[in-house]
């Protein structure tokens, strides 16, 4: 299980480093427009994120 757990983790870092490695202006341009965002936006955003997540890891399981 632990194993999943870092595969996971490291597959996300993998993934985060996509965008500010290929694109980084790109990168900062969303991170500009985030800042713009009230609380409330943030997570929302946050909660949609982590319902995708578990509903695909529901369906992929």
């Amino acid at each position: 299980m632990i194993n999943h757990l870092l595969l996971a983790f490291a597959l996300m870092l993998v993934l985060e480093g996509l965008l500010p490695f290929v694109a980084p202006n790109a990168w900062r341009e969303t991170f500009r427009r985030l800042i713009r965002f009230s609380d409330g936006q943030i997570r929302f955003i946050g909660l949609t994120s982590m319902l995708v997540g578990l509903v695909l890891l529901m369906i992929f399981r």
